[in-house]
């Protein structure tokens, strides 16, 4: 919920003059360390990460892009550029001919132009949220321009302080009728937010679907090599390959770029040549492909069939939604450099000349990739196949880490192990709860369609689904942050749309096919998402509903017996003081000399500026303070309990009135500091819905007591905690 600070609570920030204080003293006398060591090396070590932590949007020169460029090969690429493996073979037409294949390829051709170099390369990548890429960008861009109601989903509260953050992005101050309508419909808030929900949760489902199908496609190829191998055998090892693949995975982006992109490269000069050479030798103005009127002939040759076999044909363009999902890995530049330079004009060349095979051999419509495979090529590029199947499932693994990490910072996923496998580049990060959890749905399906064409159907829906979502996204975007004129946003979104929705019909027409299955698998993530916020909005809710009130509190700390040291109280809120504090003074009969009531925010921004990391604030009895730590969702969190309580001594120090709290802070620093946790559980009662009962009682529940919590950002010794559990009737 949204809650307008009190004209008592308002969250003053801490200025630059304490960071610099705290660097001064840390550095000009040396004998400090002999008496002071502790101390003296956390107010450096945190000096030091605050100036470092100064991020500014990076500048690459040529060198740099062009090795960027190569990695993503090896991560962004691998599903798109190994999609000719299936894409010709889940065509099932009866008795093609010359120009079946011709439209066919078109429709290809056209497909890899619109959706993938003008929608994806020129246009999305262009919706960045400082660097980072995927529908949470899209909708944390939305977030830092329109202000969402707070019975919304995630949502976020406004502080005075709000208005310094430097890296929001500049919101015009043109009247626009989209944001006013945003703004005051909560409908249509709802729509944007459970649309990211779903495309986040399809995009898990592609990271487990990707390594399925193109492992198993290019595994299968073995088969025409000998009548003894079964579609067992081809199981059981594509098994073997995923299971490698996913534990390989904690290795990080940077190495596996290193060791895959050579593959990827290997790949596509390969592809790129045999296609080259199918085309002389078979039909070399297959290329005439590229006039739509052949799209034109197809449909009127095949009619329903050939509307059926878009489900086919939208293969050729998985993997572009990865583009946009891992651009926080690399940039914008060595993305495109990439598509425009190398995989675009490889899988040209390879899809013209697995068409120029197929008029000549259309018997060999099942087999296209490998029939179409010069003899003595067939088993290096089985082998480079292989590799990079294994390169294509990485892909979409990569990208569902980084869409799970802006999913928990955002505060709609309950938070997840997240380690950051590289020091250079923020994005690249790994978890391996949700690591293991997509090798376990990924062997099911795998071992479940046995590498039958349901996989490819299912495989299909994700692809275009994610495809809508992103572009319903985009629209709203070019409208509100980008401030197109809305006749161009209409003719530009139009044209995706109008393709897209054409492919989800063909889609859908088999979901009893194997479409399912990505349903399944958003459904769910999408019960974990949905119950999390909605517990979390209930929980906030309740908390607001009884607050401790001022006088209560001052009565409270009057009446209770002082301990020495600090109480660092670890709160959801930002305003008001939580019922739990109540529960605990109650049990305890004591507080700390000094209390400090800490909040973790996550904004909807890339990352927070060093001066804006810390907003302190003094509450209405001395030695009562309250602090609100605050991170961008690609921040990293990395401030251990040490350091943590130097900067927020320091930064009371700044705000004291007289030097008696000064030696108050400085006395109960001395003593020690304790970290308390609350632990909340929600019950409700009877008398409400039966399903709300269930989300709360058993889904939220669960999730709450086995994820992580928001204060796990803190590095914190366990003998330095106590947890006060509450249970909230609501």
């Amino acid at each position: 919920m949204e809650h307008q600070p009190p004209a008592e609570d308002v969250v003053v920030q801490m200025s630059a003059a304490a960071v610099a204080a705290i660097d001064e003293r840390s550095s000009t006398n040396e004998d400090d360390d002999a008496g002071d060591g502790d101390v003296c090396r956390a107010r450096r070590t945190f000096s030091h990460s605050y100036k470092m932590e100064h991020r500014k949007p990076l500048d690459f020169t040529w060198l740099q892009v062009g090795v960027l460029s190569y990695q993503s090969l090896g991560i962004v690429y691998g599903d798109l550029g190994t999609s000719p493996l299936y894409v010709y073979s889940s065509v099932k037409l009866p008795n093609p001919g010359e120009h079946d294949f011709l439209g066919l390829l078109s429709l290809i051709l056209w497909t890899l132009t619109l959706i993938g170099l003008i929608k994806y390369t020129f246009i999305v990548l262009r919706a960045d949220d400082h660097g980072e890429g995927g529908t949470f960008a899209l909708y944390s861009l939305l977030r830092q321009h329109v202000n969402f109601k707070g019975s919304m989903p995630m949502p976020v509260t406004r502080l005075v302080s709000d208005i310094n953050l430097k890296f929001h992005s500049k919101k015009s101050k043109l009247p626009s009728k989209m944001r006013d309508f945003l703004e005051k419909s909560t409908l249509a808030q709802a729509v944007i937010t459970y649309m990211v929900l779903c495309a986040t949760s399809m995009v898990m489902g592609d990271g487990a679907l990707t390594p399925a199908i193109s492992v198993l496609s290019a595994v299968q190829g073995i088969q025409t090599r000998s009548d003894r191998i079964t579609q067992e055998h081809v199981v059981i090892l594509s098994v073997i390959i995923l299971i490698i693949l996913f534990v390989c995975e904690r290795f990080g982006t940077s190495k596996v770029s290193f060791a895959f992109s050579p593959i990827m490269l290997l790949w596509f000069v390969f592809v790129a040549f045999i296609g080259l050479y199918n085309i002389i030798k078979y039909y070399p103005s297959v290329l005439k492909a590229w006039n739509p009127i052949y799209i034109i002939t197809f449909f009127s040759r095949n009619k329903k069939a050939a509307w059926e076999e878009l489900g086919a044909v939208v293969l050729c363009i998985t993997g572009a939604e990865a583009m946009f999902a891992d651009l926080g890995h690399f940039n914008k530049s060595s993305i495109q450099l990439a598509y425009s330079a190398i995989v675009y004009p490889s899988m040209i060349l390879a899809y013209a000349g697995q068409a120029a095979f197929l008029i000549k051999n259309p018997s060999m419509l099942s087999t296209t990739f490998y029939s179409s495979t010069p003899e003595p090529l067939f088993w290096p590029m089985f082998i480079i196949a292989t590799l990079a199947a294994i390169v294509a499932s990485q892909s979409l693994i990569s990208a569902s880490f980084s869409i799970i990490r802006q999913s928990i910072a955002l505060g709609c996923f309950p938070r997840v192990t997240m380690k950051h496998t590289s020091e250079k580049y923020e994005g690249q990060v790994y978890s391996p709860e949700v690591n293991y959890f997509l090798m376990i749905v990924c062997i099911l399906i795998t071992v479940g369609f046995e590498g039958g064409p349901q996989i490819g159907q299912a495989f299909g829906t994700v692809v275009i689904f994610v495809m809508l979502f992103t572009t319903a996204l985009m629209s709203v975007n070019m409208v509100i942050v980008w401030q197109w004129h809305i006749l161009l946003v209409a003719l530009c979104c139009g044209v995706f749309f109008s393709i897209e929705v054409i492919y989800m019909t063909s889609l859908l027409y088999k979901v009893l096919q194997g479409g399912w299955v990505p349903f399944v698998i958003t459904a769910f993530f999408l019960s974990i998402t949905t119950s999390w916020t909605y517990g979390r909005r209930k929980k906030n809710e309740y908390e607001a509903a009884n607050l401790v009130d001022r006088q209560e509190f001052l009565k409270i700390v009057t009446m209770s017996s002082k301990v020495p040291g600090i109480c660092i109280f670890c709160t959801d809120l930002m305003n008001g003081i939580p019922p739990i504090v109540r529960h605990y003074v109650r049990h305890t009969g004591s507080i700390r000399e000094v209390t400090v009531f800490v909040t973790v925010r996550i904004l909807p921004v890339t990352f927070i500026l060093p001066e804006e990391r810390f907003l302190v604030d003094k509450l209405d009895h001395v030695g009562v303070y309250r602090c609100i730590l605050q991170y961008g969702y690609m921040d990293k969190h990395n401030i251990d309990d040490d350091d943590f309580v130097v900067l927020v001594v320091a930064s009371l120090k700044e705000i004291a009135d007289n030097n008696d709290e000064t030696l108050l802070l400085d006395s109960a620093f001395t003593n020690g500091t304790t970290f308390v946790f609350g632990r909340t559980i929600l019950k409700m009662g009877t008398g409400r819905n039966r399903f709300k009962r269930f989300v709360i009682n058993n889904l939220y529940r669960f999730l709450q007591k086995n994820f992580r919590s928001n204060m796990s950002s803190l590095k914190i010794a366990p003998g330095k905690t106590l947890q006060v559990g509450m249970h909230y009737e609501i």
